[in-house]
Order: C-alpha cells, then sequence, then structure tokens
C-alpha cells in the first residue's frame, strides 16, 4: 500500500495578544541580542570577554577610519608642498673647492662635492641596480613604505638585543630620500650649529620621526614616479670623503662619471651607503673592497649580475684613481684654504676652482723620505714629530709635510705653519748676513774665546760653544759653518743687534725677536715655514719673500679669475753679493761642517743645522740652486729629543728628501761667490773673561776688536737697500 509522503506542515508563529492587540514577532535583531545573553556557566565565563572584543572591535574600525583620514590628510598636504624633482637634486647647503696643482691635476677637495645630476637614464645600469639590490629590494612594488621590510627590520634588532628601532630600520628607498631631503625643512645656519648637526637630526630615529617619515614617502610615490625618486636618492646621498651624490663620489674615488662605472666600482659605491665614512675607500681600500663583494653577491642572487659577469668583479676588485690612491696634500691644502678668502674657501656657496703650487711628485718624496728616517733610524714606539716644507726661490710651496701621519680630515695641527719653536743655531745665518751686509768678508776672524756679559737687569751672562771648547782666532765661515755660539754673539754685537732684528724681520721671520744679546743664538721663536721662506731669500740673492700656495681662484665653469698671484718676491733685503757669500759660507756647513749628514754628493747644496737648549727642537734647513727645504723635529709638549741633534736626523732627514725631490734633475750650481783670500788680521791676546757690557762700546781699542776689520779697498760698504743703491748709481753716472 503506497504511503502519502511525508511533507512539514505550515506552520505560522501565533500572534500574542497584549491589552487586546495583537503584537508583532521579534526582529532578527532582537533576537541576536537574546542568543547573546550567557547561556550556563561557560557561556557567563566568557561573555566579559566577547564583550570586550565587540567593543574594541567596533572603535578599532572607527579608529582605523580617522587614522585613515588623517594620514590621508597629511600626505595630501604634503603632495602640496613637493616641488619638481629637478629642483631638489642638489641638497648642498655649501659649495666645494676642487685644488689642481700646479701642473693642473686634481689633488684634493674641499667643501661638499658635487658632480652634475645624473637620473636613472643616463647612469650606469649596474650603479642603479646595485643602489636598488642593497638598499630596497622591493623598491619598485611597495607605495613608499614597506610594511615587510619593517618588521623584518624589527624582529632583527630584537634578536640582536637592541630596541625595535634601533640598528636596522627597514626604510625603504623612498623613507631614505625623504631622510635626505630632511622632510622638506631647509637647512639654516642661524638655527643650527653647523650642517652636521642638522643632518644629525634628520637621521633621528624616534616613533614621531618615523611617522613623519611615511607619510612625506607616501606622498613622495604620489607625486613622483620611482625613477624621478632614484633619480633624487643618487643626487643627494652623503658617499664620504665630501662627495654629494654618485656623480661627485665616482668622480673623486674613480676619476670617471657614474654614467661609466662598471660592476665591481658600482658595487663599491653602492657599499658606501650603510657607512660613507667608514666605508670609504680613500679611508680603508680593503675594507671597501669587502663591503662591494657583498653588494656583488647581492646583485648575483637577485639576477642583476650573472654568475660569470659576478664572478669576474670579484676577481678584479675596483681600483683607485691616482690623485684618491695619493691622497697627498692634505696639510697643503690646509693651509691655502685657511689662506683664501672665507667666502672662497672655507664658507663658499659656489663651486671653486683653486689653482696651487703644489707638486704632487715633490710631495710624495717629502711623504717617503719621512717614513724611510723614522723607520729605519727612529725608535717605533717614538712620539716625535717632525714637518717639512719644501718651496722654490721665490716663495712658491711645493710640498707641506705638517706630521708623521695625516689622518685624513681636515683643519688636524699643521707644525709646519703652526707650531712656534726656538730656531736654535738656524737663526745664525741672518746673523752672519748683516755683517756681510755691511761690509765684512767670509774670510775676516773673530776669535773664539771665553765670554761673559753684563746683561742691565739680568746680571752676567756666558754663551758656551755645543762642545765647550774655544777655537782662538776663526773665520766667520768657520764660525758658523761650525756653528760656534761665541763668535756668532760677539758678530751680533759688532754689526748691531737692532741691524740683525731688521735684516730677519725683512727676510720674513715676523715673530716677536729677542731684544738681548741671546737673539745670535735663536732663542726667539718661529714656524717651520718662515724660517724656510727666510732662506729661499738667501738663495733668491737677498729678497725677501712670502711664502705661497695659491696662484689663483675662480668659480667652476667661468674664466674669470677672481683672485690670482704670480710670485712672493718682495723687496730686497741685502745685496746680491752679500747673498752670494752668505751661500759660499752654507755651503761650507755641508760640506765640512755640522750638516755633514745632508750632504748630496755632486750636487752643490747650502744649510744650516740648529739645535735649542735641551734639544727640545731640531732643525735642518737649506737648499739646492732648485728648491729649499727645511725640516723641522721635536715633541708636541717641548719633551727633549734624545741623542738629536740638528746635524743628526733633521739633516738625514732633509737629504733623504732633496734626493728624491731632485731625482732625474740636471746638477746645477748654486749662486754662490768665492770671497777674497784670507787676510791676517790683528788679535788681542786671550784673557780668561774679558768684560762686555751690553748695548755699550764693544771695542776696547782701535787695534784690539771683536770681529776683524772690513778694508774699504777690497771690500766697500754696502747700501742697506734698494733706494741708496739706485741713488748711488745714479750720482756715479754723473762723475759725482
Amino acid at each position: 500500500m503506497a504511503r502519502t509522503p511525508l511533507t512539514a506542515s505550515r506552520r505560522s508563529t501565533p500572534k500574542k495578544k497584549t491589552n487586546g492587540r495583537t503584537s508583532k514577532p521579534k526582529s532578527a535583531n532582537t533576537r541576536a541580542r537574546r542568543r547573546t545573553a550567557p547561556r550556563g556557566p561557560i557561556g557567563w565565563l566568557l561573555w566579559p570577554f566577547r564583550l570586550v572584543f565587540r567593543i574594541v572591535f567596533r572603535l578599532a574600525w572607527r579608529g582605523a577610519l580617522v587614522m585613515a583620514l588623517i594620514l590621508g590628510l597629511g600626505v595630501g598636504y604634503v603632495y602640496t608642498t613637493l616641488p619638481p624633482p629637478q629642483a631638489i637634486l642638489d641638497g648642498r647647503s655649501q659649495g666645494s673647492v676642487t685644488l689642481l696643482d700646479r701642473y693642473g691635476e686634481i689633488f684634493a677637495w674641499r667643501g661638499e662635492q658635487f658632480g652634475g645630476q645624473i637620473t636613472t637614464a643616463t647612469v650606469s645600469p649596474y650603479l642603479r641596480d646595485a643602489i636598488v639590490a642593497t638598499e630596497d629590494r622591493r623598491f619598485r612594488m611597495h607605495p613608499g613604505v614597506d610594511p615587510v621590510g619593517i618588521a623584518s627590520a624589527v624582529k632583527i634588532n630584537l634578536q640582536e638585543g637592541r630596541g625595535p628601532l634601533s640598528g636596522h630600520g627597514g626604510s625603504t628607498i623612498t623613507q631614505q630620500t625623504a631622510k635626505l631631503l630632511c622632510l622638506g625643512t631647509p637647512y639654516d645656519p642661524d638655527v643650527w650649529e653647523n650642517e652636521t648637526a642638522y643632518e644629525s637630526d634628520c637621521r633621528e630615529t624616534t616613533l614621531w620621526r618615523k611617522i613623519k617619515e611615511g607619510v612625506y614617502a607616501l606622498a613622495m610615490e604620489a607625486k613622483y614616479s620611482k625613477d624621478e625618486i632614484l633619480t633624487i636618492y643618487m643626487n643627494r646621498a652623503f658617499l664620504g670623503a665630501g662627495s654629494r651624490g654618485f656623480e661627485a663620489a665616482a668622480q673623486r674615488y674613480f676619476g670617471k662619471s657614474a654614467n661609466e662605472v662598471d660592476p665591481a666600482e658600482a658595487a663599491m659605491l653602492a657599499g658606501l651607503l650603510v657607512a660613507p665614512t667608514r666605508y670609504a675607500p680613500t679611508a680603508d681600500l680593503e675594507r671597501s673592497r669587502n663591503r662591494a663583494a657583498t653588494v656583488i653577491n647581492l646583485m648575483e642572487q637577485q639576477n642583476y649580475l650573472t654568475a660569470a659577469e659576478a664572478q669576474f668583479a670579484r676577481d678584479n676588485p675596483a681600483e683607485l684613481s691616482a690623485a684618491a690612491e695619493a691622497r697627498a696634500g692634505g696639510y697643503f691644502a690646509d693651509w691655502v684654504m685657511s689662506a683664501a678668502p672665507d667666502f672662497l674657501s672655507r664658507k663658499t656657496t659656489e663651486d671653486v676652482i683653486m689653482r696651487t703650487t703644489f707638486d704632487s711628485r715633490i710631495q710624495t718624496a717629502a711623504e717617503n723620505a719621512l717614513s724611510y728616517v723614522f723607520e729605519n733610524k727612529v725608535a717605533p714606539d717614538s712620539q716625535a714629530q717632525a714637518a717639512i716644507v719644501v718651496m722654490s726661490a721665490d716663495g712658491a710651496v711645493r710640498a707641506m709635510v705638517g706630521g708623521r701621519k695625516f689622518k685624513g680630515v681636515a683643519g688636524q695641527f699643521n707644525r709646519a705653519i703652526m707650531a712656534k719653536r726656538q730656531t736654535g743655531s738656524a737663526f745664525k745665518p741672518f746673523v752672519f748676513a748683516t755683517a756681510l751686509e755691511l761690509g765684512y768678508s767670509p774670510n775676516d776672524t773673530v776669535t773664539d774665546e771665553p765670554l761673559t756679559m753684563n746683561i742691565p737687569g739680568s746680571g752676567t751672562w756666558s754663551p758656551e760653544n755645543y762642545d765647550r771648547r774655544f777655537r782662538g782666532p776663526v773665520t766667520l765661515t768657520e764660525a758658523l759653518q761650525n756653528s760656534l755660539n761665541i763668535p756668532t754673539v760677539k758678530v751680533s754685537e759688532a754689526v748691531g743687534r737692532d741691524n740683525v732684528r731688521r735684516v730677519a724681520a725683512d727676510f720674513g721671520i715676523d715673530s716677536d725677536l729677542a731684544a738681548g744679546p741671546s737673539l745670535a743664538l735663536g732663542v726667539s721663536e718661529s714656524t717651520l715655514i718662515e724660517m724656510t721662506g727666510a732662506y729661499a731669500g738667501i738663495l733668491n740673492g737677498g729678497t725677501s719673500v712670502e711664502p705661497y700656495g695659491i696662484r689663483d681662484l675662480r668659480l667652476q665653469g667661468e674664466g674669470e679669475v677672481l683672485l690670482g698671484q704670480e710670485g712672493g718676491l718682495g723687496e730686497r733685503v741685502i745685496s746680491q753679493e752679500a747673498a752670494e757669500e752668505l751661500v759660499y759660507m752654507m755651503n761650507k756647513v755641508i760640506e765640512g761642517g755640522t750638516g755633514s749628514r745632508a750632504d748630496l754628493g755632486a750636487r752643490p747644496a747650502a744649510g744650516k743645522t740648529g739645535t735649542t737648549q735641551a734639544a727640545r727642537d731640531a732643525w735642518f734647513l737649506g737648499f739646492t740652486a732648485e728648491y729649499v727645504t727645511g725640516v723641522w723635529m721635536g715633541y708636541d709638549d717641548n719633551t727633549p729629543l734624545t741623542g738629536v741633534t740638528g746635524g743628526g736626523l733633521p739633516a738625514d732627514i732633509w737629504r733623504e728628501t732633496m734626493v728624491r725631490v731632485h731625482e732625474g734633475l740636471p746638477v746645477e750650481q748654486l749662486p754662490m761667490r768665492d770671497p777674497a783670500p784670507a787676510q791676517q788680521v790683528a788679535q788681542p791676546e786671550a784673557t780668561p773673561a774679558p768684560q762686555y757690557e751690553g748695548g755699550a762700546e764693544i771695542a776696547r781699542s782701535e787695534n784690539d776688536r771683536l770681529i776683524g776689520p772690513a778694508p774699504q779697498t777690497q771690500q766697500p760698504a754696502r747700501p742697506a737697500n734698494v733706494a741708496e743703491q739706485i741713488i748711488n748709481d745714479v750720482l756715479s753716472i754723473f762723475g759725482n
């Protein structure tokens, strides 16, 4: 029997009557609220958590909506403030100075170097890919902020025991560009102590700064294309050694444009981004190459380089340009920068080209000579310092070594120009220059004997020779040749201290010169560059010089010279005849006197040693026909040198320098004059300790002089200046 299929009968919900009215059924919301009521013990336990979740959820989506609105407004505002990308490629607040040597080759840079604008379309594709591979592999995909990168950076920081925002920042290239732009805030020198402090603040990594950075990055992504953002980044990034932007860095390190760098060079440049000063190849080439190898590996992993290209780049690491590798002239560069007007050097807002007198070959010779002597003749742990200046006879400085090591930063203590030290016997040539100018001959004699002088207000003073011996009558040449103190004091007193001071000052020793008789022994202080310049005046025939290093200054790309100098010659101090006789006397110092260790063999040279009291300073200054070189050695804290005199290590340094400087140059004769044969001059009988009043009459009788007479028939008195010489010449023409 067939059964009727079972079907559910339709039921209707009965309406309830309330006060005679029929009520409607409960709505779905009412039923939902009813279902939320806790049921059973577990329901009562879970109910508070469900309630909190519902409240938090409702607040969260409303808060997110508000935050999105605020973020949108912030991004929109920043968007309206962003300038065209071309206007912000050069972000320097100061200009740069490019220094050229005497041959027109670059040897140093100062300030912030900006090589010119580059774009992603013109730059080497290897460099563009190296930057992306190193700094932001998802650069082409994210909207300016990369949550994945941030989360990864936070994780690494926490694992390494740092704060979540300390160390790795997870910043995208866009965010880093925002940092370089300092979030659009221009540098104000009236607000910040210096630009370094300003940039340090720009790189702050607080949470608030990260938020601002993100807003700025999102606005940049909306305003600029990816290529425009990368272009801004490549032009504004600081890459060490004063280089701002990859074009400047490529020129600084490799001597080529960023458009031409190969994979190895591109990797080295991109590797600088993490720590420009630490990884600068001019600071540590090996460290920079190791960092570049890491970048090459990243480029290979991300398929920017084939395995063969990557291996070739690793096998052939980047090489520095000749100028970058030399790192020459640091002390010289500092000196000429301080000598130039601030608005064209240290505080320039323009890019300046400075032509100088610098010679890289001579600089290398001086540096190598100093290193050689200290490595082979000085104890390894010695803290003694030394300085060298090499110049031409007109005062053009060719090389300058201000200390044993230049640390690669501007503004170091330069002992060649900053250290004022007692000159010792290196001052004596100016005493004898005065005597020769007043008519005395190198062959005139003076007695080397015990001497005591009464100094008003100070009591008696008894100078001694270095070896504490007395030689009796000696010629002026012998007195200088053997650096005898007593004869030099006698000569100084005979010609007059004021005259000695005037001659020394006119030759360029501008320091305060002692007023007492010890003036002759070099108790006054001077700098090495002053002393070297004064010796240059002796070489050039008696004309003073002003040491100089700048030939001209001009703005980059312009031909007009803003500041120029053709030479450092000043006024005549002593006659050419006197200068040539003095050169003869100084030549004897090297040929058989205290400076014999400076002998250059077949090449004639002249010079003078100098050792101060307690051997706190040791000098050797001298010249050939081509160059004048001065050497100073001592301790910065005035500690006495042990077993060192001017005729020792300083003479060795001088010789090693001059041998290297003159390598390949023909031998030239010194401009010296062999004086007339020696004449026998009557000398007083030696007395144990003759007394002389300082500043009083120095001759006891007509035939008993401290210094031999200057016969007028053979050595006529010479005029003290050029004007008097001209007047005498004119009068002689007219038979007066």
